[in-house]
């Protein structure tokens, strides 16, 4: 296993970080105000446009696809250092295009779509015109087991009827979000991984309904978290996402990258608030000398880069993996490290907040908004329960007792 950067890979980490630094962070105060001035919390700020044409000429465009025919054609393994300086400046990452859910989104309209499908959907989320999001969670069932999925996708003639009740619809809330996939339901009978298709839903097709947006922790913002309607949803069969009945599959393919792409952010996460902490421990001197001499906060700051260090040597093998066997053979990497990822982040913002004392839960800092998004990372894509049963019973697989003859 060889982690080392090439130079192409090099070269881009030195551009991004260039880019970050003289315009990203900058436009960071510009973007609120424009929010807030808008009183739209949902509202697109005109500024992220100015960095997505800065970042188009910098060639910092769709580095997360690896097909060259949509992206920047890099492997996981190249990506993922481009990715952890991302997840530490959130605005980043739509203005590079590289902000979920239209990441995954895009990758599994590139390898399923159709021509037309491409044209009309993707594209627009390539050029970053357009937002898309996933509607996959429900309120009424346990949807980290995707067999439990009661909506329904059902053909009638030309046409297929979708009615849906979805929920934690990311993305949902911003005007430029013009198409869903849509996990349902299209076959009652078949077997549990094959009763399933995805259908893409305009936004503004008769019948889709944005109920209302879900805050977190409190916070409301960017494209949002939506409970949506779909009552007797209208759509041509070319809407379909692949074969009828490969939604399972599909929703399995789509989680492999996401799901190491919010890690690889995470570990860029941890890191931001491992250098807060640490310049904040020379800022601050209780009791006569710096916190940063207290030995209660050296304590932390080295718990906290051991846990980064030992998260990030994980992140790489398991895209080693995925580039070298696939997703399915780096499956229990990408598992193992969906639960350590969240649980870094975590426990090091944590510590940081701790630190800083009343300012750190303030929205003076930035550490009540990291903590609010590391602390969902434990549930998104699956909940940490589901990625360690998996992990446990392929331990135990080899011990279990044979039954006798």
């Amino acid at each position: 296993m060889d982690f080392a950067p090439t130079a192409r890979v090099e070269e881009l980490r030195r551009e991004l970080a260039d880019f970050i630094e003289r315009y990203v962070e900058p436009a960071v105060p510009v973007a609120r105000a424009q929010v807030e001035e808008s009183g739209d919390p949902h509202f697109h700020p005109p500024v992220m446009e100015d960095l997505k044409k800065e970042a188009r000429g910098r060639g910092l465009w769709n580095l997360f696809l690896p097909d060259r025919r949509y992206g920047a054609g890099l492997t996981n393994l190249e990506y993922a250092p481009l990715c952890e300086l991302m997840g530490r400046s959130p605005l980043s990452q739509e203005a590079t295009n590289c902000n979920a859910p239209d990441t995954g989104n895009m990758e599994i309209l590139a390898e399923f779509g159709t021509p037309l499908q491409k044209e009309q959907f993707l594209q627009p989320l390539l050029d970053g015109e357009t937002r898309s999001c996933f509607a996959m969670t429900e309120p009424f069932v346990a949807s980290s087991d995707a067999t439990n999925i009661q909506s329904r996708i059902e053909r009638d003639g030309d046409d297929y009827v979708v009615n849906a009740h979805k929920w934690w619809t990311s993305g949902a809330a911003s005007k430029r979000c013009k198409v869903a996939i849509l996990l349902g339901v299209s076959n009652p009978d078949a077997d549990p991984y094959h009763r399933q298709s995805m259908i893409l839903v305009p936004l503004d097709a008769p019948g889709v309904r944005i109920v209302r947006t879900l805050p977190v922790f409190g916070h409301d913002a960017g494209g949002g978290h939506c409970e949506t309607l779909y009552e007797n949803v209208r759509l041509p069969a070319s809407d379909l996402l692949g074969e009828e009945g490969g939604g399972f599959a599909i929703a399995q393919a789509r989680l492999g990258p996401g799901r190491i792409h919010h890690c690889m952010r995470a570990i860029g996460l941890a890191e931001k608030a491992l250098e807060l902490m640490c310049e904040r421990a020379w800022a601050r001197s209780p009791f006569g000398k710096p916190l940063a001499e207290q030995g209660v906060v050296q304590d932390r700051i080295a718990e906290s880069r051991i846990e980064i260090e030992q998260a990030r040597l994980l992140v790489l093998k398991a895209a080693w993996l995925m580039d070298t066997v696939g997703n399915k053979g780096a499956r229990f990497e990408i598992a193992a490290i969906k639960v350590v990822g969240a649980r870094v982040a975590t426990n090091v913002i944590d510590r940081a907040i701790q630190l800083f004392g009343g300012a750190g839960v303030s929205d003076d800092w930035p550490l009540a908004a990291m903590y609010t998004h590391a602390r969902t990372l434990h549930l998104v894509d699956g909940p940490d329960e589901v990625h360690k049963q998996q992990i446990a019973r392929r331990e135990l697989r080899p011990y279990r007792p044979q039954s006798p003859a």
